[in-house]
């Protein structure tokens, strides 16, 4: 899908069982363009016949230029004689067939001319031959040189006095013979004024649309109601072809979806996994790091073909980073990390990476991963490999938003626009891998793109871009075309606003940014089946026993009590609560003194409520709350809880360590049913009446230390 051939060459493209029809175009090397044109012209069964030979032609792209296609074009045609031969001529890169030869032909046949030209709306390069051009009755009145058709007599006549340099301008040479009525008449030339053979999108991108009908995919011109034969992408609409190429001819359709996903894959041996240096940049300070290393080191490919760079400019994260590298980077093949202390710049940072695997010959990929990609899909850096394609990033989305690593499309002045298909691609409602302008967080880069067209070594460095888009704007620049991959679900991009790092677990207070991160974090596993597993227990009358907290939930919430540390006296004093008179008081921190009350209220809402309303049919609760607190039970501070009722509507008693191995004792009596939990689990949930009927005590905790988590609900 990717070369890197020198060469400038002719191709003769000669239609199958349909000799009279000759398409020639010229080719610098075997860009993805190329292969897009290729592989359009094979869908309408064109073969492909070629010769080399070094592009002098100048940069056509962006200034005038490209007289070597009109010396090669005329050195191909020289020796043919044939006067019903009809020539094609077009560009390669941006170009794409949306239809077959057999319609061509028939448009060129009424088109009653023996020599059609594309056309523009815009006059390029000489504005002032303008009023020179022929008024037309309806179209574009100016001739664009990027596609024509003719007989080959004409052809061969038209460029015989062709006499200019290779840089010299193709397009100012067919707009003089244009103009001149003489050789107009001589040559029987005219325009495809109404874009039924040829669609230039320069200037009229807001003509063009996509028309997908019976399975097949077309170009439509509303301007004209027209249905163009041959696509092109001149002057500065590279990313406008890019976008209708991944349509265009039929490469995706809502009744097939994406055709060619699954061609030219490259086959993973297990003996042969390709070495790739994973890039891993954390830049400010990101929850759920410590998750990140562990999801790191699930992926699914062999540490022994992996080697790590680690850039952290966060003294926040250092401590996770040495750990991880401490107990696991032995696993590499090698390792290498740039710490705060060291004062590199962002974009320095990946602009280092990027060299650690272009100059070292062994390397055949880059994985860039950046700190806040949360990676779920274990096997994404098989599945990018297999690909085969030069920089592929995996789709990622950030929960419940449209925001995604990839834009669908560019402003004018090189920012973010939103393409007609983003939505559709995001939300999975089209799938497919797509070419698009600019991947972000998490992608893949070809070794040998970074050591030819990408050998320059400041692409994350600009003075007017951030890193990433100074990356894409260099990669689009050199013709390269960057993927997006949503034929798998690969993960998700945390939220970084308002991560506060003054907690000991800051990763507790996630619950509004990333809820879903925080849920895989701290809720039980077995959660979200209780109820249709019927994990739900009934240890007593109307008391209610279920999994909510995970180990990891646990420890963080206590080691964050005693790391806060202002526990209470256990007195009937207490200037905290309303009133300041504690009837049954406990040794314990409430929520809102480590500032976390609104978490708990989040946590009660979305995961307590939906149990309660389960167990207590017609009882619906906004799990509303006064009084929510971690409890300490020591033997030699306050070892039980004398009998009492809760101010509450109903009571959730987490257990957050475990008995028999924290502690011993403890556990809950209900007096009025003479019935006791005497061995909580840890991370499970109690719930029951506070009121009337459900008079209970704390047993002693005869040695360790017992901690729960208490809420009086609907107080």
């Amino acid at each position: 899908k990717n070369g890197s051939s020198a060469n400038r060459r002719v191709i003769w493209l000669d239609l199958a069982n349909r000799k009279k029809l000759l398409v020639v175009t010229v080719a610098t090397k075997e860009t993805g363009g190329f292969s897009r044109f290729l592989r359009s012209a094979k869908y309408f069964n064109y073969t492909v016949l070629g010769r080399g030979e070094t592009w002098t032609g100048g940069d056509y792209m962006s200034a005038p230029g490209g007289g070597q296609k009109v010396r090669l074009l005329k050195a191909a045609l020289e020796k043919m004689t044939s006067e019903d031969q009809i020539v094609l001529f077009v560009d390669s890169f941006d170009v794409v067939f949306a239809s077959s030869p057999k319609e061509l032909l028939r448009k060129f046949q009424q088109a009653k001319h023996k020599v059609v030209f594309s056309s523009e709306s815009l006059i390029w390069p000489d504005r002032h031959l303008e009023d020179k051009h022929p008024h037309v009755r309806e179209g574009n009145r100016f001739l664009g040189s990027g596609g024509f058709i003719g007989y080959l007599p004409n052809v061969k006549q038209m460029i015989s006095n062709w006499t200019g340099g290779d840089d010299d301008s193709d397009q100012l040479f067919f707009t003089k013979i244009y103009i001149d009525p003489a050789k107009r008449k001589a040559l029987n030339i005219t325009l495809d004024s109404k874009c039924r053979l040829f669609q230039n999108l320069h200037g009229a991108l807001d003509e063009v649309v996509l028309k997908f009908e019976n399975g097949r995919v077309r170009a439509r011109n509303v301007q004209y109601d027209t249905l163009p034969v041959i696509i092109h992408g001149n002057g500065p609409t590279k990313l406008q072809i890019n976008y209708l190429g991944n349509y265009i001819p039929n490469t995706w359709s809502f009744e097939d979806g994406c055709t060619v996903c699954h061609q030219n894959l490259r086959s993973l041996s297990e003996s042969e996994f390709p070495l790739v240096v994973i890039g891993i940049f954390i830049q400010q300070p990101t929850p759920f790091v410590s998750v990140f290393f562990e999801r790191l080191l699930k992926l699914q490919y062999p540490k022994n073909r992996l080697r790590l760079f680690i850039y952290n400019q966060e003294p926040h994260h250092e401590g996770q980073v040495s750990s991880f590298l401490q107990d696991h980077g032995s696993l590499y093949q090698d390792f290498k990390s740039v710490g705060p202390e060291e004062e590199m710049d962002a974009p320095a940072s990946r602009d280092l990476a990027f060299d650690l695997c272009r100059k070292d010959e062994d390397c055949d990929y880059f994985f860039n991963l950046d700190i806040d990609v949360v990676l779920q899909n274990e096997n994404t850096l098989k599945i990018l490999i297999e690909q085969n394609l030069p920089i592929i990033a995996p789709m990622i989305t950030r929960s419940g938003r449209l925001w995604s690593n990839f834009w669908g499309a560019l402003s004018a002045d090189g920012y973010y626009a939103r393409s007609e298909d983003y939505v559709d691609i995001v939300q999975g409602r089209r799938v497919g891998v797509w070419n698009v302008p600019y991947v972000s967080s998490v992608y893949l880069v070809e070794a040998g793109v970074l050591r030819s067209d990408l050998k320059q070594n400041q692409l994350f460095t600009s003075s007017s871009l951030d890193p990433d888009m100074a990356f894409c704007h260099n990669v689009r620049s050199q013709g390269i075309f960057m993927f997006v991959s949503n034929m798998d679900t690969f993960g998700r991009i945390l939220s970084t606003e308002n991560y506060r790092t003054e907690h000991l677990h800051n990763d507790l207070w996630q619950i509004f940014e990333n809820q879903q991160d925080w849920q895989d974090r701290y809720i039980h596993e077995n959660y979200t089946r209780m109820m249709t597993d019927k994990l739900v227990e009934n240890p007593c009358p109307d008391v209610y026993w279920f999994p909510i907290f995970t180990d990891v939930a646990c420890n963080h919430m206590v080691e964050e009590m005693e790391h806060f540390g202002k526990w209470s006296g256990g007195g009937n004093v207490d200037t905290r609560i309303q009133g300041g008179y504690e009837n049954v008081p406990t040794i314990d921190i409430h929520m809102n003194q480590i500032n976390f009350e609104k978490e708990w209220h989040k946590f009660l809402l979305e995961y307590i409520a939906p149990v309660t309303e389960k167990m207590f049919p017609g009882y619906y609760t906004k799990a509303h709350f006064e009084l929510a607190f971690v409890v300490r039970y020591k033997p030699d501070e306050q070892p039980f809880l004398r009998p009492h009722h809760d101010a509450s509507t109903f009571t959730i008693n987490i257990a957050l360590n475990q008995v028999g191995i924290d502690y011993k004792g403890g556990g809950c009596r209900f007096l009025r049913y003479d019935c006791s939990i005497q061995a909580p689990r840890k991370g499970w949930a109690l719930m029951h009446p506070g009121r009337l009927t459900h008079y209970h005590e704390g047993l002693p905790t005869t040695a360790g230390t017992r901690y729960i988590a208490v809420s009086f609900v609907d107080p």
